[in-house]
């Protein structure tokens, strides 16, 4: 069992969690992930690290209110226990000689993006952090970020609510154009990593993205999460999160992501009928 030891609401749908975990805490790198289930007979699901402290043993992670399970998780407090937690899962994001980097980091993006960006500027690489939301009450780890010594911050909204009005392509286009970063890094929705990825082309700029496809055992065995790169078939468990975003079959991932949104809204639905909604 792993106890709750922190709690923090971000949003209306998005909070952090953090748990008694120092085994892995002791392993985790920038860019990997973990499983963990709610209960003995909950599911599986994969979640990124989007912090950890080696001192107190505690790893944390940021969730979105999705489906049934993250909503039991929205519903659990400090001081109460996960079933399982395995990790860390996936292979680190590789950090140091980059050069000038822009980090992109959309919507939940910014829980890996976050520690990527910090392992990035430890490792002495030049970090220009672009982050967006749809609006400024989905903007997370702001605060974070600002604390670390980047070469820029960039916040952007879909509405204009804070930082400049766009998408986080914009100021990926200015950065490529002005000849100011030689790599990027984009996580977020699909969609986004998508047009992150075909911005970063389009000036030569290489860009790696962290994938997120539907996960089952995290380990490469069940198959689940595979996702076409480059014309070859690879594991995003354990072959990735992160992978060479020009390579990415995009509408074939997407379209796998998209599998199961019906049975896990009617999941959602009916688990929600017994619960409060609020965090």
């Amino acid at each position: 069992m792993f106890p709750i030891t922190h709690k923090r609401v971000l949003s209306d749908s998005v909070f952090e969690m953090g748990v008694h975990a120092p085994k892995v805490a002791r392993k985790v790198r920038a860019g990997q992930f973990l499983m963990l289930r709610t209960d003995s007979k909950g599911e599986r699901i994969p979640l990124t690290f989007s912090d950890w402290d080696t001192t107190c043993g505690e790893v944390r992670f940021i969730v979105m209110r999705v489906g049934k399970t993250t909503h039991k998780l929205s519903h659990l407090e400090v001081g109460q226990e996960l079933a399982d937690l395995v990790g860390p899962l996936g292979r680190p994001t590789h950090v140091g000689g980059l050069g000038r980097v822009a980090v992109i980091g959309g919507g939940v993006g910014a829980a890996v993006a976050y520690p990527v960006a910090r392992a990035m500027c430890e490792a002495g690489d030049e970090v220009t952090v672009v982050l967006g939301a749809r609006n400024k009450d989905l903007l997370v780890l702001e605060d974070e970020f600002r604390a670390l010594p980047l070469r820029e911050l960039v916040v952007v909204t879909d509405d204009g609510s804070a930082g400049e009005k766009g998408l986080v392509t914009a100021p990926l286009k200015r950065l490529a154009e002005a000849d100011a970063i030689d790599c990027s890094f984009a996580v977020g929705p699909a969609i986004m990593m998508k047009f992150c990825a075909q911005t970063a082309r389009e000036h030569g700029v290489p860009c790696t993205v962290s994938l997120n496809p539907i996960m089952v055992d995290g380990t490469g065995m069940c198959g689940a999460c595979r996702v076409s790169v480059s014309g070859k078939t690879i594991f995003g468990c354990v072959d990735g999160p992160d992978v060479d975003g020009w390579g990415v079959d995009w509408e074939q991932l997407m379209s796998r992501q998209r599998v199961y949104a019906d049975l896990e809204r009617e999941a959602d639905s009916e688990y929600s009928k017994g619960c409060s909604c609020t965090l």
